[in-house]
């Protein structure tokens, strides 16, 4: 089993950045981990991830602003947001999967909100 512990959300203005962490606890070797986020309405979307090997993918509309990396030796990643737009806005969700993908466990959430 994975537990994952976000840190990091809050409330900001358009244009400034902001940190999120994420710390993973118990079987943690080999895992694949990102982040996503679900704005009120709408469906939960990868914004970036890091896979076991160091490999980055990003969505579309965060290229450029959004930074992901990873500590391996902390089992933790992070994700460096800057430029922050208010459709930023939503709940974003620490994930880590296992490389197969057969097991995927997700954080409790954490707020992020970006006043224009």
């Amino acid at each position: 089993q994975v537990q994952l512990v976000e840190s990091g959300g809050g409330l900001v203005q358009a244009g400034e950045s902001l940190t999120l962490s994420c710390a993973a606890s118990g079987m943690t070797y080999g895992l694949n981990m990102g982040w996503y986020r679900q704005a009120p309405g709408k469906q939960r979307d990868l914004v970036a991830q890091v896979t076991a090997d160091g490999v980055t993918n990003y969505a579309e509309s965060v290229k450029g602003r959004f930074t992901i990396t990873r500590e391996v030796a902390r089992a933790a990643v992070h994700l460096q947001m800057n430029s922050l737009k208010p459709e930023d806005t939503a709940v974003y969700y620490c994930h880590a999967a296992t490389m197969s993908g057969s097991r995927t466990f997700w954080g409790q959430g954490t707020q992020v909100t970006v006043s224009s």
